[in-house]
């Protein structure tokens, strides 16, 4: 009896931790598009030109120059010294003017991934768009493994109280006398079994939530307006310094006053372009849009004059940082030559704006570490803000460096970004 029963412990056990490793590997895996979005996006499309190449055929482009297989790696994983040794590298840098960020930490696995995903991309149908039933979520299937799992264990719980009841019933005709099984609910191995399964779930989410007190990444409010930004600087191509024109030269990019959107609305009464949809699928009249404008600003477009008093649009803000932050975007937008895309997301593709990143501690001080700073070169071109740190040119002139990143010149000093 007592060997049945460390035989029915080492079984649980096994399967306890069965479960409990299947259940980590859908919970925490991510699939390429998850990593693509995470360290691509922002310069990046899977199938079309942007700051950088599209990744859609990414390694047929390399084999047909000659490229080993592990060229990419090396590109993904140390950019800077490829332009400088590797010919294609010089060739891709010169194409696109623009130094790729490095992500040393990105597993070979991962970037195989992202490939993988960009071949196999598909561009969603525009009438999915429509009917907002878009396939974002389609491919992330851990939440099924997840309850697959969960089922499979407790079916392999049962069989094992079958079995027992199937043994007491063998021992029984064949004369031998055992006590009766211990049902599930009070056996005690069960029972601990199930508090260390809870426990460790509601740990985990328990953490996941205090980690994300504050952080609203994909908040996405519905403003007084429906501006679409994929109209006007994806469309249209109007820059964001033309609306957020503090961004290149203050603290704050500022909200543009409704002046701003006049200089282009005086004329511009009614909305002709593709048809706008919203996220849930409800259509929206661009037209009846401009006429809201038009009675935030006291503006009369049949008689081409303002003929009552305007007031501010009430813009929802959607980006906020705690109050103990310190974010200057002058100081990453002119000095850092940073796009609006690496913090924004592909903001020339968004209707309605939802915040892109979680904007953490973490998430600031990983950019930090893997930014190049664009010094001045031999000529005098380039960032003339960076021209004090005279030790790190000579030491780059002397080849000591490749590179250096933000965080060299201080950028995770707890002070740089804490007062």
């Amino acid at each position: 009896m007592n060997h049945y029963r460390r035989f029915i412990g080492t079984t649980t056990t096994g399967i306890f931790f069965l479960f409990l490793f299947s259940f980590n590997n859908n919970l925490f895996a991510q699939d390429g598009q998850a990593i693509f979005k995470s360290y691509c996006a922002s310069c990046h499309k899977p199938d079309a030109e942007f700051t950088g190449p599209p990744l859609k055929g990414a390694r047929e482009r390399e084999a047909a120059a000659g490229l080993p297989k592990d060229w990419v790696y090396k590109w993904v994983h140390n950019t800077t010294s490829m332009i400088n040794t590797d010919p294609y590298a010089k060739q891709m840098f010169a194409k696109y003017n623009s130094v790729m960020t490095a992500f040393p930490d990105l597993k070979n696995e991962e970037i195989d991934a992202v490939l993988d995903w960009a071949n196999k991309y598909e561009k969603p149908a525009a009438a999915a768009s429509a009917t907002g039933t878009g396939t974002a979520g389609e491919d992330d299937n851990s939440l099924l493994y997840g309850v697959l799992t969960l089922i499979l264990a407790v079916i392999a719980l049962i069989l094992l109280q079958v079995n027992s009841n199937l043994k007491k019933l063998s021992d029984e005709k064949q004369g031998i006398r055992t006590p009766n099984p211990v049902p599930f609910y009070r056996n005690k191995a069960y029972l601990l079994l199930g508090i260390i399964v809870l426990f460790l779930i509601g740990g985990y989410f328990t953490m996941e939530a205090a980690i994300g007190l504050g952080r609203t990444k994909g908040y996405q409010p519905e403003q007084p307006i429906y501006y679409s930004h994929k109209i006007h600087a994806g469309t249209n191509q109007i820059s964001c310094l033309y609306c957020h024109g503090g961004a290149q030269d203050s603290k704050h990019a500022n909200i543009p006053s409704v002046n701003v959107c006049m200089n282009c609305h005086i004329s511009i009464k009614e909305y002709t372009g593709e048809p706008i949809t919203r996220e849930d699928g409800t259509s929206v009249n661009g037209t009846a849009e401009i006429q809201k404008l038009y009675e935030y600003a006291g503006w009369n477009p049949d008689l081409k004059k303002y003929d009552r008093p305007g007031k501010p649009v009430e813009w929802v803000r959607i980006h906020n940082l705690p109050d103990h932050v310190y974010f200057n975007h002058s100081q990453h937008v002119k000095v850092g030559q940073q796009q609006c895309q690496t913090c924004h997301g592909n903001i020339q593709d968004m209707g309605e704006v939802a915040q892109f990143a979680d904007l953490s501690m973490g998430w600031c001080i990983n950019c930090h570490r893997e930014t190049k700073v664009q010094f001045n070169d031999s000529a005098g071109n380039g960032n003339k803000f960076y021209s004090i740190y005279e030790k790190f040119h000579d030491d780059i002139k002397n080849k000591k460096y490749d590179s250096v990143t933000v965080e060299r010149i201080g950028g995770t000093e707890c002070q740089k970004c804490h007062y």
